[in-house]
């Protein structure tokens, strides 16, 4: 999804996006107000966006103490929920079928930045262990992100 895309979502839920100067986050959701960094590209805005939207999605109460078990798992989940709804794993099956070749041309193909997409390619690892089936697409994560389609 893009920027305008996510912006739109928010919108559609009834939240406030503004894009401030931030000290220490990419983004932050306080209630219905979510704040997205200004210095930052589209691209990197976007990727914020969406764990931002996790946020409102998934998350209850103030989760800030990541030494706290329960605010960890509420930040993953968050992470997860921005992770499919910019990539999935319907978005890896794309690239590859587009004929993108390394993390690079993914992550231009995806609209996201290649941070974000390493990020999601680890949490899909621990996720679903070393391959998962999608369709006629076999999509492994240990070594390396393959995919291969099922004749």
């Amino acid at each position: 999804m893009t920027y305008d895309e996510l912006l739109d979502t928010a919108n559609k839920n009834g939240l406030l996006v503004k894009e401030k100067s931030l000290a220490r986050n990419n983004g932050r959701i306080k209630g219905n107000r979510i704040a997205i960094r200004k210095d930052m590209t589209t691209t990197e805005k976007a990727c914020v966006l969406a764990e931002e939207l996790g946020h409102y999605e998934t998350t209850v109460g103030d989760i800030i103490d990541m030494s706290d078990s329960w605010n960890r798992k509420q930040e993953r989940q968050a992470r997860l929920n921005g992770y499919n709804r910019m990539i999935g794993l319907i978005g890896i099956v794309r690239a590859y079928e587009a004929g993108c070749q390394d993390q690079h041309e993914i992550a231009e193909f995806l609209n996201v930045t290649e941070e974000y997409l390493l990020e999601c390619i680890e949490c899909y690892r621990d996720k679903y262990g070393k391959m998962k089936n999608i369709d006629n697409y076999i999509i492994y994560f240990i070594p390396n992100l393959a995919v291969i389609k099922i004749i």
